[in-house]
């Protein structure tokens, strides 16, 4: 594949997969606001239909189309996601300020959503301008990144089942614990980072996420197929239940083409 045919489908890739994320946002963040907080809920639904927009557009792409209509695409992309995070720190300074009482939405959820848009602000920025990290590099920064998500949502499970689900939330306890180890572990290899290049440290790193990943995956479906079905007490959203997974499963196909990458290079 051409360098400039990976790049469409890079491209499109990160936008169908973001967008999406970006619009259920939108509807998790009204959900939590009061009824009262009407231009907040006529925000909240401006950046869904927003989202809604851009992910239909990138689907109606192909992989043939022209390099230069996706790198304009791109930069409405990114327009796009600079006002939703703009959106989100707004709605995060009015909690921490205490102007939005009874709101159910969590700081730190906010801070989440806000931090997973300006990871896809960046994301779009870098395909855009061909700056890649090197392999090594990129290994450590997206894993810094997604384990600390994965360690949010373990902990927004917990919090939102319903105290009598005694046995899960433990276990989303437990997973809250063991993402927070894995993001300190990764890091510490990012303050390694000069001595880190080696690929057995690397390959190492990735399989021990890996594992971890799964199960926590694994987890999250059951959470989300048990939701779905009205079999546990929990104020879960069956979409939000399914957001999470999918973040998950999104997470094992970047560790899967890091460890590809390294065997190529190491071949």
């Amino acid at each position: 594949m051409s360098l400039t045919d990976q790049f469409v489908t890079r491209s499109l890739e990160e936008i169908r997969f973001w967008s999406r994320i970006m619009k259920e946002h939108s509807l998790f963040l009204k959900l939590g606001f009061r009824c009262d907080d009407t231009q907040l809920i006529h925000e909240a639904n401006h950046f869904y239909a927003v989202f809604e927009a851009i992910e239909n557009k990138s689907n109606a792409f192909t992989a043939g189309t022209d390099p230069a209509v996706i790198k304009r695409f791109n930069e409405e992309v990114f327009t796009a996601v600079s006002y939703i995070w703009a959106f989100k720190r707004k709605v995060l300074g009015l909690i921490l300020s205490c102007q939005l009482p009874g709101a159910n939405n969590f700081p730190l959820l906010v801070d989440h959503v806000s931090r997973e848009a300006n990871y896809f602000r960046n994301r779009l920025a870098e395909l855009n301008s061909g700056r890649l990290e090197p392999l090594p590099d990129a290994i450590i920064d997206e894993n810094v990144f997604f384990l600390r998500i994965m360690a949010d949502h373990a902990k927004f499970i917990s919090h939102l089942l319903d105290p009598s689900e005694r046995q899960l939330v433990e276990q989303a306890n437990h997973f809250g614990q063991e993402f927070d180890q894995l993001l300190f572990q990764a890091k510490d290899l990012e303050q390694m980072r000069p001595q880190s290049q080696t690929i057995p440290l690397l390959d190492q790193f990735l399989d021990q996420n890996r594992v971890s990943v799964k199960s926590l995956r694994d987890f999250k479906k059951t959470a989300r197929d048990l939701i779905e079905a009205c079999r546990i007490k929990s104020i879960i959203h069956p979409l939000l239940a399914d957001h999470v997974f999918r973040e998950a499963e999104h997470f094992l196909v970047i560790i899967d083409m890091f460890e590809h990458n390294l065997t190529g290079n190491s071949a």
